[in-house]
């Protein structure tokens, strides 16, 4: 008999988890409370990383595809002064696919191809240990069982208090997000001053990110060390508003980098939360978790990597499992083997964290100069 599987959240682990043992023949049910794929925007770029993302992508048979897709260009980072001038600026070779980017709205489509997901599925809860499986409980009043949830729902998951205490906490890191559409037509200086790539400029406990996605839509986000309360007096949903404060922020800072600010279109308010830095658990049977809702961590490139190849080799476990009885077994040792790879990240982004919004910007450049190629 196979076994009730169902992985909660249709984001790059849940999908990769899927579509991973799709390829190895087994059913699984993807279960989101979004209503649709297109229900809300998909978010910017990612870049996979060559023995994480790729290396899942492979093993899901999407690597081909997914080179089609990215854009190696993409790999370009410059990295500014906050009076404008250009500190670094690392340019990829031709043939270099180390980290390429994709749009997360292409990878999400290039993972879903055959699965049926149910959308608008609204998971509240599980309760492990029934006599017939793990019980779901769905916002809708609906029950089913299973043999494993896996949770892939993020941060916030619906299913990690099934197996864990552990709740994110505020890193004193906001992140404000705003975006800029066709921007080599609308806003040509800015566009060259992003290149191919990205472009960051770091000041004293705070950074501007920008970074393209394909289409000439690009990507800021305005970082900085503030209270969790710093908004109080702040209307969030007045763009003009959030405009001016932000501006406030970073004055000072060179007019052209600025621009990035002055033209958003709207402004999304993300302050960043992660999990203790070796989150691990008393393994529950029938229950665990991928991804961000096993160890959010800063994101720093890391996650949605990490995320996909734990949601590919939880698949091929699972896969290769002999027999009914040994599911469990194949979960156990995946879960030993993900919090001894996530511990190591955890522990690595978020000292990137610290350095990369800290009162020394000399720090983030050292960042990255440890990181790029001479």
């Amino acid at each position: 008999m196979r076994h009730r599987i169902a992985v909660v959240g249709s984001g790059p682990a849940g999908l990769t988890f899927a579509r991973v043992l799709h390829r190895h023949g087994y059913p699984v049910a993807v279960l989101e409370r979004d209503p649709s794929p297109d229900a809300r925007p998909p978010g910017g770029t990612l870049d996979l990383h060559e023995g994480l993302g790729q290396l899942a992508l492979d093993k899901a048979g999407l690597l081909a595809e997914f080179q089609a897709l990215s854009r190696p260009e993409g790999q370009a980072m410059r990295i500014l002064d906050t009076d404008g001038t250009v500190l670094r600026d690392w340019q990829p070779r031709p043939e270099d696919r180390a980290n390429p980017e994709i749009d997360r709205g292409q990878l999400r489509d290039l993972l879903l191809g055959p699965l049926d997901v149910q959308w608008g599925r609204s998971v509240t809860h599980v309760v492990p240990g029934t006599r017939d499986g793990v019980l779901v409980h769905f916002a809708d009043g609906r029950q089913e069982t299973f043999d494993l949830i896996v949770g892939a729902d993020g941060a916030w998951s619906r299913i990690r208090p099934a197996i864990s205490s552990a709740t994110p906490h505020y890193t004193g890191v906001t992140r404000v997000e705003t975006s800029l559409d066709d921007i080599d037509t609308r806003h040509p200086d800015l566009a060259r001053l992003i290149g191919d790539g990205s472009v960051a400029v770091y000041g004293v406990n705070r950074a501007l990110v920008a970074q393209r996605s394909s289409g000439g839509h690009v990507k800021v986000g305005a970082q900085f060390r503030a209270p969790l309360d710093w908004h109080t007096d702040l209307d969030l949903d007045d763009v003009e508003a959030v405009r001016s404060s932000l501006l406030a922020l970073f004055d000072g800072w060179a007019d052209p980098v600025l621009g990035l600010l002055r033209h958003g279109t709207a402004f999304v308010h993300r302050p960043l939360y992660v999990l203790p830095v070796s989150h691990t658990w008393a393994h529950v049977p029938g229950v665990t978790l991928l991804g961000d809702a096993a160890h959010l961590m800063p994101p720093l490139g890391a996650g949605a990597n990490l995320a996909m190849l734990e949601g590919a080799e939880l698949a091929e476990s699972i896969a290769a499992a002999p027999g009914p009885g040994d599911l469990d077994e194949a979960v156990r040792a995946f879960e030993e083997q993900m919090w001894a790879r996530a511990g190591r990240w955890a522990k690595i982004t978020t000292a990137g964290l610290e350095r990369l919004v800290s009162p020394d910007p000399t720090q983030a450049l050292a960042v990255f100069d440890e990181v790029q190629p001479s």
